[in-house]
């Protein structure tokens, strides 16, 4: 049975809360279903890619285990290191063309597959100390990482993820069937399903929202013909992570641009902070605020420094599962355990991720669907916090008018040198950016006269001198 809820009405688990096993790993599982896709799709890419096929079932397991430990350490918090609170790790989009453009450039010097995968995990694991070191001066660019650029950063990222999974709903990318009447009616039936069992008064059924959606769109779509079971893949039974199995190198041209995307990640990762600290009705102002941020971005940090020990790439704080804290309502930092324990068991059973890899697009697309507006819709409750005055709406119309208009028409910075297409090809980099310079170079009101994001309703204010 759910503590008691009157404190905070919205929360079925408060982060302090211990649930039982069962609603636990209920709730765990639905953050591992809403993530697991976006876990392995960059590997897929990368792989792909680059002409690495032979390692693609390694490199997945990796990128599974490496987010399980990276999930566990953020909700632990082990010696300060993490935010003490559901951060799911997994592995970031932000990397991918700056490691592509690595990966060539060692295969155009003639580089076998073991050589590209050696330099890449080489330039992050030095680029994670970025992470690592920019933790330690969090409390100081709060000055800069204001409200409302966090705003602005975490409603980008929904908006990006909304994209991915109105992409998924239509079929997935590059499906033959993209936009079919069975595969729209396949994903509205999920999302209804979701919406209607999260609104629902049963505290189990708003638990398993996202587990039922999504087991109802996979039988839905094993009758309609969507879902056709495959045969498992010749996978081992166990894989055993191997420390630098490819070896280690080193290039400095390869990796400023790395270095540079750290840095932005970490700009994300305070704005998917921002939005979990509201969700979880905890302080957005004060010290236990800025210990958050500081050991949410240092577990990120030390997460991708352990990814790029064991072959996996760059991890990032996931923005989708604050939507599925929200629909949810269970902000338990236990819960992040036992995702943790979920993720790093799917990393050592490959078969258990070849099944879950079955689902199909549009089942997927549905139940994320609502999960990714969430977050979008987190990122303007904190912009409305703000007050809407010329010189703050200058900022946010100019923001998502670099940010959108670039996601719009990605061709647009084609002829800029790669290292420029790398980091403001995605309209959160893009976005951000200009919000965060904006900040900086427009003069503001005296602060005292602005309305505290710290008035968000449930959120506690601490008062220190």
């Amino acid at each position: 049975m759910p503590p008691d809820q009157s404190a905070n009405p919205e929360l079925l688990y408060n982060l302090e809360d211990r649930p039982a096993p069962f609603p636990a790993m209920l709730a765990a599982l639905q953050h591992v279903l809403a993530s697991f896709v976006g876990i392995i799709t960059p590997p897929l890419i990368i792989g792909s890619a680059l002409g690495l096929n032979a390692y693609l079932p390694y490199l997945i397991s990796m990128a599974l285990m490496v987010s399980g430990v990276g999930t566990f350490i953020q909700a632990r918090r082990p010696w300060g290191i993490g935010a003490g609170m559901i951060c799911l790790q997994g592995t970031s989009f932000a990397f991918l063309g700056a490691i592509l453009s690595a990966g060539f450039m060692v295969r155009q010097r003639g580089g076998s597959p073991e050589d590209i995968l050696a330099m890449i995990f080489g330039i992050c694991f030095f680029g994670s100390l970025v992470q690592v070191v920019l933790s330690r001066f969090i409390g100081q660019m709060r000055r800069v990482l204001t409200p409302l650029v966090t705003g602005i950063v975490i409603t980008l990222i929904g908006i990006s993820l909304i994209k991915v999974g109105i992409t998924d709903l239509g079929g997935g990318f590059g499906a033959a069937d993209f936009g079919a009447p069975g595969n729209l009616g396949l994903g509205a039936f999920v999302l209804v399903l979701v919406v209607a069992l999260s609104r629902s008064e049963s505290p189990w059924l708003r638990l398993s929202a996202i587990i039922i959606g999504l087991a109802a769109g996979s039988v839905a779509a094993w009758f309609t013909g969507k879902l056709v079971p495959q045969a498992m893949p010749d996978v081992p039974l166990i894989t055993l992570p191997v420390p630098f199995r490819f070896g280690f190198a080193f290039d400095w041209g390869v990796f400023l641009p790395v270095a540079l995307i750290y840095l932005i990640s970490s700009i994300e990762t305070v704005g998917d902070l921002t939005a979990n600290c509201m969700l979880s009705h905890q302080p957005l102002q004060g010290p236990t605020y800025v210990a958050r941020l500081k050991g949410g971005v240092l577990g990120d940090g030390v997460s991708c420094m352990i990814a790029a020990t064991f072959s996996a790439f760059p991890n990032t704080t996931f923005a989708q599962n604050n939507g599925v804290i929200q629909l949810t309502g269970v902000a338990s930092r236990y819960v992040g355990l036992y995702i943790g324990a979920i993720l790093f068991v799917l990393g050592l059973v490959p078969a258990i991720g070849a099944v879950l890899q079955q689902i199909p697009k549009p089942v997927l697309g549905g139940a994320t669907l609502v999960m990714f507006g969430s977050v979008a819709a987190a990122g303007v409750r904190i912009i409305a916090q703000n007050v809407l005055d010329r010189r703050n709406m200058l900022i946010i119309a100019t923001a998502f008018g670099v940010g959108l208009g670039i996601a719009a028409q990605p061709e647009l910075l084609h002829h800029m040198p790669k290292v420029v297409q790398s980091l403001f090809d995605s309209a959160i980099t893009s976005g951000g950016v200009t919000a965060l310079l904006m900040n900086l170079i427009l003069p503001g009101r005296c602060e005292a006269r602005a309305v505290e994001v710290t008035n968000v309703p449930g959120a506690p204010v601490e008062k220190h001198v």
